[in-house]
């Protein structure tokens, strides 16, 4: 039989070989120092995307917004007393004149107020009759002057109620037979109407008015701004307006109003502005943009994609070469058009990461979980 021990030397320098390939430590892919971050094969870092800093060239400041009517030149018209719709004298698009019938109305209240109109006028006349009967007595001294006095107050308030009911009935209007009229208190289009002949009504009952007049040559624009816009907001500030329903033209407005108070709920401020609409192409209701020219402010400029947030603190990731990357602590200002106010924290030219920041994150766990067990260790 041929020995074996010469088989054995091989075998067992095959297994020590593989021991030590084993034993021996991979090197890690993400080395960790400080705020910087180094991958070991920077050529796989393709799924990181960085982006420039760059200072801030000026703009627009776009903000959402809704069209409705002028309320200086809109009008709503309720019923003031009870009754039901004789006829309807001006449709929905119709122009009107400030005094113009909107509809006649059939009222026993009406009539009612008329009696109290021809009671009150006689009552007056009366009234005045027996003054002037009292007077002649008086200056004859047949009657005292107590008896002069009051008749003489019996005067002034027939008088008084006869001017009262004359003003209900010229604010009413209407016809002797009980009919009156709703009228436009001012010159406009009739937008809104909420009745039909034969309806009931009363003056009490809650709902939409029953004609809505406004003058649609002009319109306000309801703008929400952010607190941060606040400092580019001023009234007698112009400002285009861009809608969907008409896309490449733009509409001159102006701001009229900055609200006094930030929603606290949606933490935005009310912005009123007048848009000319002499056209009458914009409509009530309308959603559109408003764009506000902004100057270059001397700010740095980074994508808001590649701000992140620990804890209270804002940072960036800039790739100091490629598959080496530094987080850095920015003071972020306000965001537009998906870009973010810098100032300070980086420099122009910079490159910084707005695709995989978060992945980059995710290695300083616990650097940051050791750290902090050393601070409490050194207390």
């Amino acid at each position: 039989m041929m020995p074996r021990k010469p088989l054995l030397l091989p075998l067992v320098l095959f297994f020590a070989a593989c021991s030590a390939d084993i034993d021996k430590p991979k090197e890690s892919p993400v080395k960790v120092e400080g705020d910087r971050v180094t991958l070991a094969e920077p050529d796989k870092a393709s799924f990181l995307k960085t982006a420039v800093v760059e200072p801030d060239s000026g703009g627009e400041l776009r903000l959402p917004g809704r069209l409705v009517w002028n309320e200086d030149r809109t009008v709503r018209v309720f019923p003031q007393l009870g009754g039901r719709v004789l006829r309807i004298l001006a449709e929905i698009g119709a122009p009107v004149k400030a005094g113009q019938a909107l509809a006649t109305l059939a009222s026993p209240d009406f009539g009612q107020a008329q009696a109290e109109a021809r009671k009150a006028q006689a009552d007056l006349t009366l009234a005045r009759k027996a003054l002037e009967r009292n007077r002649e007595l008086l200056d004859a001294g047949v009657i005292a002057r107590k008896d002069w006095e009051q008749s003489e107050a019996d005067a002034a308030r027939a008088q008084a109620e006869a001017d009262r009911t004359a003003r209900r009935m010229a604010v009413l209007g209407g016809d002797g037979d009980g009919s009156y009229s709703l009228k436009s208190p001012l010159a406009g289009v009739v937008v809104e109407r909420n009745l039909n002949p034969g309806q009931e009504f009363r003056p009490d009952q809650p709902g939409a008015p029953l004609f809505v007049v406004t003058d649609p040559t002009g319109l306000w624009i309801q703008l929400d701004a952010t607190e941060a816009d606040l400092a580019r907001l001023k009234p007698g500030g112009k400002f285009a307006l861009e809608a969907k329903q008409y896309p490449g033209e733009r509409f001159a407005g102006t701001i009229r109003h900055v609200a006094d108070f930030v929603d606290p709920n949606s933490r935005t401020v009310k912005v009123r502005g007048e848009v000319p609409n002499a056209d009458r192409r914009l409509k009530g209701e309308m959603f559109v943009s408003a764009l506000i020219g902004l100057p270059a402010s001397g700010l740095l400029r980074v994508p808001a994609k590649a701000v992140f947030l620990v804890g209270d603190q804002r940072y960036v990731f800039v790739e100091d070469a490629p598959g080496r990357y530094v987080r850095r602590a920015i003071e972020a200002g306000a965001e537009r058009e998906g870009r973010v106010d810098v100032a300070s924290g980086v420099q122009a030219g910079d490159k910084v990461v707005v695709e995989g920041n978060l992945h980059l994150t995710r290695f300083f766990k616990p650097v940051s979980a050791a750290a902090a067990g050393q601070a409490a260790a050194g207390k």
